[in-house]
């Protein structure tokens, strides 16, 4: 193994170094990848440290996914290997987003039981742009409130708020983009959500132009869920001074007396905007950009609309 002062390995002695096949070595040295250094007096293939290092430089970026041509190009000088990682790492990126695409489809087609059908369409969708993406959305936004004088401010607050994922997605900011696209594409749920626009609509035509109720929508957040937290009835005497409560702020906001018609007009209003599939719809384009996902108003408005229904009468 030794001449002189110079180290030569053989070929069997760098494939146990290195750890790789005396075939790959063999065929590196015959592309001239990575040339022996010389040859015994019997002909065999003999290798020193450069020729090591050089072959271990080889095995690094191979792993590394470089291809052959590449490594030759790196290793005679022909690019720098800065310029060669820039461009792997902007590929493998590409890599990367494809592969969390993928990974959402199949887990809710695994979650769902999905058709061919339905994966077919939720493939598609992972792969738009963001300029497609926010066309479908402003497409149902646009369909939904054509022609309607709904309430203005929530069709300026739905026409703003465009999903957008970011350079690189999770898997759940994917599969979230996925069913609101599905979602905003249902034409059962347009329908629904056309419906709630037209009693916004009517309502207007009638007189209130009052526009959202944040202050009001949070009185009924912490007043009925106290009420869920305590375990109150919306049938029972306590859960009824409850409703007498949220009814009295109702007619004060609204300008009209705390009656029974109110009491219907209010759960006319519950009902018609009840959808959970519209508050799912904010939760998912809140999971796309990231923001804080809204908490659920299910539990709290079920309780409100089972109290009016015990108590239609102040």
């Amino acid at each position: 193994m030794s001449n002189g002062d110079t180290t030569r390995y053989s070929i069997g002695e760098l494939a146990r170094r290195t750890g790789l096949a005396v075939r790959t070595i063999r065929f590196y040295a015959d592309e001239g990848i990575v040339p022996p250094t010389d040859r015994s007096p019997s002909g065999y293939r003999r290798y020193d440290e450069d020729a090591a290092a050089r072959l271990d430089l080889v095995r690094t970026l191979r792993d590394l996914g470089i291809d052959l041509p590449t490594v030759r190009r790196i290793l005679d000088r022909e690019t720098t290997l800065p310029e060669v990682a820039e461009l792997h790492a902007r590929a493998i990126e590409a890599q990367l987003g494809m592969l969390r695409q993928r990974l959402a489809v199949l887990r809710a087609v695994a979650e769902r039981g999905a058709s061919v059908e339905e994966t077919d369409l939720m493939h598609r969708l992972a792969q738009l742009s963001d300029a497609e993406r926010r066309s479908i959305i402003s497409d149902f936004v646009e369909e939904v409130f054509a022609g309607l004088d709904a309430n203005p401010e929530l069709v300026a607050m739905m026409r703003a708020a465009m999903p957008e994922l970011p350079e690189e997605p999770t898997v759940a900011q994917v599969a979230a983009w996925v069913e609101l696209g599905e979602l905003a594409q249902d034409p059962d749920f347009r329908a629904a959500v056309r419906r709630m626009a037209e009693y916004q609509a009517a309502e207007r035509a009638a007189g209130d132009t009052t526009g959202l109720h944040h202050e009001l929508t949070q009185a009924v957040r912490e007043q009925v869920g106290r009420a869920l937290a305590d375990g109150l009835a919306p049938d029972s005497p306590a859960g009824a001074a409850v409703l007498d409560s949220l009814t009295a702020q109702y007619a004060q906001v609204f300008d009209r007396p705390d009656d029974a018609e109110l009491r219907h007009w209010l759960l006319r209003r519950l009902d018609v905007a009840g959808d959970p599939r519209t508050e799912r719809y904010w939760q998912l384009l809140s999971i796309v950009n990231g923001w804080p996902v809204p908490e659920s108003l299910a539990p709290v408005m079920a309780w409100l609309a089972a109290a009016l229904r015990a108590a239609p009468a102040a």
